[in-house]
């Protein structure tokens, strides 16, 4: 079955430089920005979440700073997302508030989803956000990435936010209106190809190289992308960006290439739970709490009898029932001192015994699993 934008739940747009900034005046594009927002604002009002994956604010800077050379190096790189990022988050601000749309900026480095505290902090970040009706707008953060740490461009970064968030549907706007055989800007008979339901070797070869411009992307990391989101159960989309309306487009069958997400993909984290960390304590509940984690629900504070070993937030725990028997594993989300403080008291209690409020969960269902 071919997605639909119009029924996902949780989508990730991605909008690269060329889109969000007119080259000529180095300026944001506000009419297209409008378009953009008036898109979000009717998703919004049925109901998606939408969170944007936004570059540009090295684009935007670089003749107020002149740099007007192709290539930069990391340090001016740097240097020109300082001064460009402020720019880029007002023009998103501005065309989101216009449609009563609250924006939220959020820098982020690949270092923040491979460290598991970080990477919690900020999901847990986006989904207050969300909560609060807010749509996040997301870039790399260019001034403090290394050359070592960078993710190089914001397709790779759009699917890994959406695998944090376990987005239905990851949109790439683009210059393009999805995958072809071969470049169709140098070869007039390349195909367009509408539905890819599997990454293998041949389609990785269609990839081609980067385009020549600001752009750090191309087709080859958009595959890239679409690895990354397919293999966490999210569909993506390679779609035509440089329209009045481009999700609204995309939702009345624009042309555009479908990536189908992998039929075990929602399920792979929580393989990776099971199978490849090393538990650093265990939690021991009680009888009821044995009960609700056997129903599909979370551990939370008040099942808990026993807290044992040193951990922190975010790192592996084994879960043990009353008999001692193993019943999972999961990722804490409190560090072993405060898990020890809160464990058999209610939810609403937390903020009073550790003087903050944290999750109502011990171990979220999402970071749970069981057997």
């Amino acid at each position: 079955m071919i997605p639909s934008i119009g029924l996902a739940q949780r989508i990730v747009v991605k909008i690269g430089s060329a889109l969000v900034v007119d080259q000529d005046e180095a300026a944001p594009r506000t009419a297209w920005l409008d378009s953009v927002a008036a898109d979000i604002q009717a998703l919004r009002a049925r109901g998606a979440d939408v969170i944007v994956v936004s570059s540009g604010a090295i684009a935007l800077a670089r003749r107020t700073l002149g740099l007007t050379q192709k290539r930069l190096r990391l340090e001016e790189k740097q240097a020109a997302a300082a001064v460009g990022q402020i720019r880029l988050a007002q023009a998103w601000a501005q065309a989101l508030s216009a449609r009563d749309l609250t924006a939220a900026q959020l820098l982020l480095t690949l270092d923040d989803t491979e460290d598991r505290r970080r990477y919690l902090n900020a999901r847990e970040t986006l989904t207050t956000l969300l909560s609060l009706r807010c749509v996040p707008v997301i870039n790399e953060n260019d001034t403090v990435a290394t050359a070592e740490i960078r993710f190089g461009d914001n397709d790779r970064l759009a699917a890994r936010v959406a695998e944090m968030m376990q987005a239905d549907q990851l949109i790439l706007l683009s210059d393009i209106d999805g995958l072809y055989t071969a470049d169709p800007r140098r070869n007039a008979s390349a195909a367009h190809i509408p539905v890819v339901d599997g990454i293998t070797p041949e389609i990785e070869a269609m990839g081609g190289e980067p385009p020549p411009g600001y752009s750090s992307g191309g087709m080859r990391t958009k595959l890239a992308a679409a690895r990354i989101a397919t293999r966490a159960g999210c569909a993506m989309a390679i779609a035509i960006g440089n329209v009045e309306r481009p999700l609204q487009s995309l939702e009345r069958g624009a042309r555009c290439t479908w990536f189908l997400p992998a039929p075990e993909g929602r399920t792979s984290r929580k393989r990776w739970i099971a199978g490849s960390l090393s538990p650093q304590g265990t939690l021991t509940v009680d009888a009821g709490a044995a009960r609700a984690l056997a129903s599909g629900r979370s551990l939370l504070p008040a099942g808990v009898r026993m807290v044992e070993g040193v951990f922190e937030r975010g790192d592996p725990v084994m879960i043990l029932g009353p008999d001692g028997v193993m019943l999972g594993r999961g990722l804490s989300a409190y560090a072993s001192t405060d898990a020890e403080r809160i464990a058999g008291h209610r939810s609403d209690q937390i903020e009073a015994i550790l003087g903050w409020r944290g999750r109502d969960e011990m171990v979220h269902r999402d970071d749970l699993v069981l057997g």
